[in-house]
């Protein structure tokens, strides 16, 4: 087990890896859940975005981030990424089992059609209508009215905090998304640190606001349980928080700032 090891009770470490701040969701769902818990974030600012990379390439960077975030020793590792966890989990999965449990990000498909729907599944235009996102459908929401709706520059929009580029993107979704939608499920981990712009725009006039599903909560919550720890969100000490930026210890970019998920984790000093 050259990597990590599985703890049962005490202190945790969990590392979460994306090309961007997407991940910045799931961190901030493990830090509600354990604030003690110390974080790893590893980021690829040199390889992002990864998206229109080739599925072997794509495979090649999260190794490597993966690599650097699994030299801190975490007790587990969150691929806070929806197209990395599609391409590169197994992978991933190869190089760090059963050491250190690998939570891919999957969208949350399931728990949106056990509501009847109609569904509306916002992503990156990559994965609208991909075999994998049409293979989610055909298995979890058998039956229940589904709507693919591509966002054309929304991760980017927020991953540079462009407030004009992610109203503009957010709006152009929101037009393709049908009225009667009840729920919208958020396939790209970038769109839940804008979940309230995204719920006030698909509200259509006299309808309630959709239910949103992200992915974040429950991939925090199946990290701890992989780990053997458990929910303490009463402790009294904050975690430690590294950064790596492509294989070098760094600071979260200047964007993260701009989102409550990114602030919540300015209260720790960065280690180095």
């Amino acid at each position: 087990m050259p990597y990590g090891h599985i703890v049962y009770g005490g202190r945790v470490k969990i590392a979460l890896m994306d090309s961007g701040i997407g991940l910045l969701a799931a961190t901030a769902a493990v830090r509600r859940l354990r604030p003690d818990a110390d974080l790893v974030l590893s980021l690829d600012p040199d390889g992002m975005p990864w998206g229109p990379r080739t599925p072997q390439d794509l495979t090649e960077r999260a190794v490597a981030v993966a690599e650097a975030a699994a030299a801190h020793r975490p007790d587990a590792l969150i691929v806070g990424c929806n197209t990395a966890s599609v391409h590169a989990l197994p992978a991933l999965r190869a190089l760090l089992e059963p050491a250190v449990p690998v939570i891919g990000t999957v969208p949350a498909i399931k728990p949106a059609a056990a509501g009847g729907g109609p569904v509306a599944i916002w992503a990156t235009p990559a994965t609208t209508g991909s075999p994998y996102q049409r293979g989610l459908i055909e298995d979890f929401a058998d039956g229940v009215a589904v709507a693919e709706v591509p966002c054309r520059g929304l991760a980017e929009a927020v991953e540079h905090a462009d407030e004009a580029a992610i109203d503009a993107a957010v709006a152009a979704a929101a037009a393709l998304t049908p009225d009667e939608v009840t729920t919208v499920v958020l396939g790209c981990t970038h769109y839940e640190l804008v979940a309230d712009r995204i719920r006030a725009a698909v509200r259509a006039p006299g309808r309630p606001a959709p239910v949103l599903h992200g992915s974040a909560g429950a991939v925090a919550a199946q990290a701890l349980r992989r780990t053997g720890a458990r929910p303490e969100p009463e402790t009294a000490t904050l975690g430690t928080v590294t950064v790596i930026l492509s294989g070098r210890l760094g600071d979260l970019p200047a964007s993260a700032l701009a989102y409550a998920e990114g602030r919540l984790l300015q209260a720790v000093a960065p280690v180095r």
